[in-house]
């Protein structure tokens, strides 16, 4: 028997059943990375995502509902460009079935085609041969196929058979792959989250191999007591309750047979205000504010019984967000204003400090190995009273990320600078005029920093690799620079020698920032300045910490 229709708690399982694929998964998908060395980790991202979508979330029944939240989450916990990405495919999901209660065979295969749409449209310049194509490919390739007789489940299997196809495809369409012999990364991850969902679904058994129920993500909190200055014996109740339930309608004797919902409406207004009802078959969905809460339970129970049940105090509700609100607006106004504030990502307690102290307000965690989440840039922006915000990214895979909480934040003025590296952001956080009122004049000099410096971050091999002129054998050094690989070396120091000769330019440079990172010897600094200066007699090196992870060495050209 085919399954014809999903509502939010089987999704849920579903997706549940996809996190712990990925998670089983997450090490040989970071894997994939086109470079050999553990630069973005796109099954962390991935996963990490899913996993932000899924926080807060259980035993919602409406699809729609249920999908609003996973996506939401998904949008402020994305991590990286994949996980940007899967978070817009899921929004697509979301809008597509926000009116749906429960979905069908026909509105999932929407769904399915208004996710890749939605990505692609969120992307500035889609790449084909990634995880767009993926999604894409797997959906359109099969639309033809599926009709009512088909099942979610049947839609499922295709779908990521289909996709299976187009991932082999994708190092043809994607040179970068090609050369690296791999295919896309995200589009693999996809398609585990999509394995783990259609496994779930059958009652597979994990990842890990039990058949034990999915594992909640978290223990729910304990009840807590209001704030008793909200709400004690002299409060003088006025704001009445907002009562929210799913009613499961009842046929055995005792109930009310034949439910109406009009007349069932029209006996709640005696009760409050502000009512929604909506059913769905045998069960109804019921919002409602009111000073007498009881009544309008009793009178449900007349016709069912309560698949889940909610009251809230809207008085205690009402002086919190006074309460976050005044708090807020306090801390904004403590909060000295600047013409001109400063975010910057940083992996390294060395990098952070040098960030603080060019003035950056806001050093926020990230890099190569666990990219800032959208919510992260987010809190940043409304923590700042500023009339301009920079933003420092730091790495190719936070771009998108730091974009999404830009269009979250439309209250601020926020502009994200081109920095793909740390030794870019120390040259424009060092070009900012911070003593001058003009921002355009102060946001352009930092520009101006950017594109001055060649920044090169040098690590060493995890495997043999060729990249056009670029050769490297395993435990040997590798240069990258914003294009790519650039040099190589079998040691450190040739790597470093190797990375600064492509600079055509060398000869009219001034000075080498070399961040020295965990791995770095320090015994090799003396040997370092004697290269630098054979290279060139006008380069003048400086040292210092960065502490980053993977890079022994970022150099930054001036």
């Amino acid at each position: 028997m085919r399954l014809r229709s999903l509502n939010g708690i089987q999704f849920e399982q579903m997706l549940r059943g996809g996190l712990y694929a990925i998670l089983a998964k997450e090490e040989e998908i970071n894997e994939l990375n086109v470079f050999p060395v553990p630069d973005g980790d796109t099954g962390l991202n991935m996963r990490a995502t899913l996993q932000h979508g899924l926080k807060d979330v259980s035993g919602i029944q409406d699809f729609g509902a249920f999908m609003e939240k996973v996506s939401d989450g998904m949008l402020l916990g994305a991590r990286g460009n994949s996980g940007v990405i899967l978070s817009q495919i899921f929004r697509g999901f979301y809008l597509a079935v926000r009116r749906d209660s429960r979905v069908n065979v026909a509105e999932f295969r929407d769904m399915l085609i208004r996710g890749y749409k939605t990505a692609y449209s969120a992307v500035d310049n889609p790449v084909e041969g990634t995880i767009l194509t993926v999604a894409r490919e797997g959906i359109e390739n099969i639309r033809p196929q599926i009709t009512r007789e088909t099942g979610i489940d049947g839609i499922l299997g295709m779908y990521i058979a289909e996709m299976k196809k187009s991932l082999l495809r994708t190092p043809e369409l994607l040179a970068v792959l090609k050369e690296a012999g791999v295919v896309d990364s995200g589009g693999m991850g996809y398609i585990t989250i999509f394995e783990g969902m259609l496994n779930a679904l059958q009652g597979g058994k994990q990842a890990s191999g039990t058949s034990d129920p999915l594992p909640e993500l978290h223990d729910l909190p304990e009840l807590s007591a209001p704030d008793t200055g909200f709400f004690d014996e002299n409060t003088v109740f006025t704001e009445g309750y907002c009562v929210s339930f799913l009613l499961q309608l009842m046929k055995a004797s005792g109930y009310t047979p034949r439910f109406n919902e009009n007349v069932f409406v029209k006996d709640l207004r005696s009760y409050g205000n502000s009512i929604v009802v909506a059913q769905v078959g045998s069960r109804v969905k019921v919002h409602i504010h009111s000073m007498k809460p009881g009544r309008v339970l009793n009178l449900a129970q007349e016709y069912g019984e309560f698949l889940s049940l909610k009251i809230d105090n809207m008085q205690i509700q009402r002086a919190e967000r006074d309460k976050k609100i005044a708090a807020k607006s306090k801390k904004l106004k403590e909060t000295a204003h600047k013409p001109l504030a400063s975010v910057a990502v940083a992996n390294g307690q060395g990098f952070e400090e040098v960030f603080t102290g060019l003035g950056c307000d806001v050093v926020l965690q990230g890099g190569a190995t666990m990219n800032t989440s959208a919510d992260d840039f987010l809190q940043a922006f409304r923590s700042l009273n500023a009339d301009l915000i920079t933003v420092f990214p730091n790495h190719p895979n936070i771009f998108m990320a730091a974009e999404q909480a830009k269009t979250l934040c439309p209250e601020r003025r926020v502009e994200i600078l081109p920095s793909r590296g740390m030794a870019a952001c120390y040259s424009a956080l060092q070009m900012d005029i911070r003593d001058s009122s003009d921002l355009e004049a102060r946001l352009e000099s930092m520009r101006r920093g950017l594109q001055n410096l060649v920044e090169f971050k040098i690590t060493k091999a995890t495997r043999d690799y060729e990249s056009g002129d670029v050769s490297v054998k395993k435990d040997d050094y590798i240069a990258f620079s914003t294009g790519g690989a650039a040099a190589s070396g079998e040691t450190l120091i040739d790597a470093v020698e190797a990375a600064l000769r492509t600079v055509e330019d060398i000869d009219e440079r001034e000075s080498v920032l070399i961040f020295t990172g965990e791995d770095f010897d320090p015994e090799t600094e003396d040997e370092l300045t004697e290269r630098i200066g054979e290279i060139s007699p006008m380069l003048e090196p400086a040292f210092l910490p960065g502490g980053q992870p993977v890079y022994p060495v970022i150099l930054g050209v001036l």
